[in-house]
């Protein structure tokens, strides 16, 4: 008991020591002014303190992040040709050995200080930022939402099915500071001026209290994307795709052009929850084995109540994969979900043949 008070006491005071450190850094220590030379063709005057993804951010050029800027997900590498500091221990567990070759940084875990010279793709020139009204909040589950938006002044957003928009959360309550988070989109490409989102309740979750529990019907909110290199190539292989939770947002979105396109694949979509309370869309889904020819929708519930009197497959949605394919050698995996269920659906699909060059996946 000792031991873990004294855990427990030191913990809390590096989290506070860290706080006013931040604090303290942003609001007192003064950089001045810094340049940010992008691609040898932008230079950009800003105020130096702050992270280099959150100062791009507010110039208007966004960098895919899913976590916000927490240094969690790993998606917001940039090159970092000169300044930006040393390479920090939270950055090096997402970074293989080629990437620190090429200096790619976290972008959010590199402050600028200093001026600095860095190299991002020219497609992220065309994101853009959309203003967007809350036209419906449609409840799914108990702990998911789907937020249907409309972009404002006849704006459309050109996107592929399967990528992903950033969603700026305001101010509100305790919450001092506006931060984005990442979603996936889980409507049709074909609909440029309306975006569908769904959205599972995160506890302490910044974005998703503020989804849950502050955000009406008509209200306005901001948004950026689209991201992401998650969609379906253009081969004829057979598509395994595997989700959990609010990962079947792309996958419906695929789903949907698929079925607009006329796309005859042989396809397999397996859906993990926990119980029927969690399943959701299922009606959609037995709409897409009708439309879709060789279609197959397989829900799968890892621990299903009494009560629900399920009759479909149980266990864990990598066990229930597992089960069904026999041969992966001329098929493509699209996934996603949680980090830890993506990397045991990876290696179960390596494990039946499948080249890890026709995996694709987005872990949210």
């Amino acid at each position: 008991m000792q031991i873990l008070i004294t855990v427990a006491v030191i913990s809390t005071i590096t989290v506070l020591l860290a706080a006013i450190l931040t604090i303290a850094e942003r609001y007192i220590l003064n950089y001045g002014t810094c340049v940010i030379d992008i691609n040898d063709d932008k230079k950009l005057e800003v105020k130096g303190g702050g992270s280099l993804l959150s100062t791009l951010n507010e110039q208007g050029i966004f960098i895919p992040s899913a976590c916000g800027g927490r240094g969690s997900c790993g998606l917001c590498k940039v090159a970092v040709l000169s300044g930006g500091g040393p390479l920090l221990p939270t950055e090096k567990p997402y970074l293989a050995a080629e990437e620190l070759d090429k200096n790619i940084r976290l972008s959010c875990q590199v402050k600028v200080r200093e001026n600095i010279k860095i190299q991002i793709p020219k497609a992220l020139f065309a994101i853009k930022s959309y203003n967007v009204t809350v036209q419906k909040i449609e409840d799914l589950t108990h702990d998911i939402k789907t937020l249907y938006l409309k972009l404002a002044d006849e704006q459309i957003m050109d996107f592929k099915a399967g990528q992903y928009i950033q969603i700026k959360t305001p101010r509100y309550a305790k919450v001092k500071e506006e931060v984005y988070r990442a979603y996936s989109i889980a409507s049709t490409p074909s609909h440029k001026d309306e975006i569908q989102v769904i959205i599972r309740k995160v506890p302490q979750g910044i974005c998703t209290t503020y989804v849950f529990d502050y955000l009406k019907q008509g209200d306005t909110i901001t948004l950026n994307g689209p991201y992401g290199d998650f969609y379906l190539r253009d081969t004829q292989k057979e598509v395994i795709c595997i989700a959990g939770g609010s990962g079947l947002a792309p996958i419906k979105s695929i789903l949907h052009q698929m079925a607009e396109q006329g796309i005859h694949r042989k396809t397999t979509f397996f859906f993990g929850c926990v119980s029927k309370q969690d399943l959701y869309y299922q009606a959609e889904m037995q709409h897409f084995e009708k439309t879709l020819p060789d279609f197959q929708f397989v829900p799968a519930l890892s621990a299903p109540k009494p009560e629900d009197n399920w009759q479909g497959e149980t266990g864990l949605i990598t066990e229930v994969a597992d089960r069904y394919i026999k041969d992966g050698a001329n098929t493509e995996a699209y996934l996603c979900g949680s980090p830890g269920m993506v990397d045991a659906c990876v290696s179960v699909l390596e494990t039946k043949g499948m080249p890890k060059e026709s995996i694709f996946y987005d872990k949210f």
